[in-house]
């Protein structure tokens, strides 16, 4: 069959390496793609959210499948866009309704879900314009430290842990009254802060059935050991040593079941990928966020560890028939470590030449492009987070050592990464 793949990340690349193993896959399109993309399939220059000549690009390729990497073309309505159109209908869309990318695109609307359905999640009390005297009251009134997130997308900035009153006021006022993060903070959710250690789960659903897909836990800040600013991600881990069994039963019990459940009482359409920010709070798991897709630098950790093959799990989930698989998983550790560009998560300078890539001859290692672009005969940086090296290892730390041996083979002009991906479990 013919896919067309949108997204242009480290994820997609994860994606396209995945999805071109296929037998299944005769052709594979990734819009607008990248480098890396490039070497599993045909990169279009279509903007995921360029609706009408994504349609067009697919009547013209005799597209068979669409698989949605980001969130913005989901939360935007690109399956209702298809199931609306005679002329695309019959091709099916991995990926939510865009009511059932609400549990992403609105945290009021996650919130409330969650509520609705019993599922553990931190008390929450929402604000905007309307009433925002009385938010400025409730937080005068709440302990500290206190969260507050913008109700929509902001580029995964919209979260911030406020550790006094002073700062959380002024960040308040800056979301709702000077538009920090644009509409995404019109609406603000002001949630009780959890302490505890935190992992991302995934589910495929088909909107009855769905099966579990390797954990990860992945680290924002740009510093070793935990320090600095937040970022997308510096890298990942998976297997997560503290998700055993049983723990991994109460979150399937107390979350996921429930979800599952939920959106089909609410007759919403869900086809597609469901990301659960889990943070274990002593020996139980609350649900910090929903993304309607898969995580980046997680997928770069996960796909490598699944064995199935991807295009058939897709064609499962397009015909509600994910009753019938049965998840294999490598059982190794593995790691990814991303390179960063320098000044990341600030301002950084883009069309850097990347160097040594064609000096990688590791087993058991893949380098996935996130942010970068060909130019002429140079692959050059195009992003703040530039490459994802993942490893495999019989032990965490050395799957940690592979993928750091190969990030000093490859060099751009002021490349940083971090060393201690998974330091607290080795």
């Amino acid at each position: 069959m013919n896919i067309l793949l949108l997204g242009s990340g480290g994820r997609e690349h994860a994606f396209a390496w995945k999805l071109s193993q296929s037998s299944r896959c005769s052709q594979l399109f990734i819009a607008p793609g990248n480098a890396g993309t490039s070497l599993c399939g045909t990169n279009v220059d279509l903007a995921v959210t360029d609706f009408d000549g994504i349609k067009n690009c697919c009547i013209e390729q005799s597209i068979d499948m669409v698989v949605v990497g980001p969130e913005e073309p989901l939360v935007k309505g690109i399956y209702d866009y298809f199931k609306e159109d005679p002329a695309i209908r019959h091709i099916p869309v991995i990926g939510p309704s865009k009511t059932g990318a609400m549990l992403e695109g609105s945290k009021a609307f996650a919130k409330a879900f969650m509520q609705r359905h019993g599922i553990p999640s931190a008390a929450y009390k929402e604000f905007d314009a309307d009433n925002y005297e009385e938010g400025i009251s409730y937080l005068q009134a709440h302990s500290i430290p206190i969260v507050l997130k913008a109700d929509g997308l902001a580029a995964g900035k919209g979260v911030i842990i406020c550790q006094n009153y002073v700062e959380a006021m002024a960040e308040f006022e800056l979301m709702i009254q000077q538009a920090k993060f644009g509409d995404a903070g019109k609406k603000v959710v002001v949630e009780d802060f959890l302490s505890g250690i935190e992992l991302s789960v995934f589910v495929l659903t088909d909107g009855e059935n769905y099966v579990l897909l390797p954990e990860a836990k992945d680290y924002k800040r740009i510093d070793e050991g935990d320090k600095g600013p937040n970022t997308g991600g510096m890298g990942a881990i998976s297997p997560v040593p503290f998700a055993d069994e049983t723990f991994m039963q109460k979150i399937i019990h107390t979350i996921i079941d429930p979800t599952i459940s939920g959106l089909k009482k609410e007759g919403i359409d869900y086809t597609g990928f469901i990301f659960f920010g889990i943070i274990k709070v002593g020996d139980n798991p609350y649900v910090i966020e929903y993304n309607c897709r898969m995580g980046d630098p997680e997928t770069e950790v996960v796909l490598p560890r699944l064995k199935n093959d991807l295009v058939s799990l897709f064609e499962a989930t397009a015909a509600r028939q994910l009753h019938e698989v049965k998840i294999e998983t490598d059982n190794r550790e593995a790691v990814t470590i991303m390179a960063v560009s320098g000044g990341y998560p600030g301002e950084y300078e883009k069309g850097l030449e990347i160097e040594g890539l064609d000096l990688v001859q590791e087993d058991d290692a893949i380098v996935f492009h996130a942010g970068t672009r060909q130019e002429e005969d140079k692959t050059v940086t195009n992003g703040g987070r530039v490459l994802a090296v993942t490893s495999f290892g019989n032990t965490l730390g050395k799957a940690v050592d592979k993928s750091r041996a190969i990030l000093d083979i490859v060099h751009f002009d002021g490349m940083h990464f971090r060393s201690d991906i998974g330091y607290e479990f080795y």
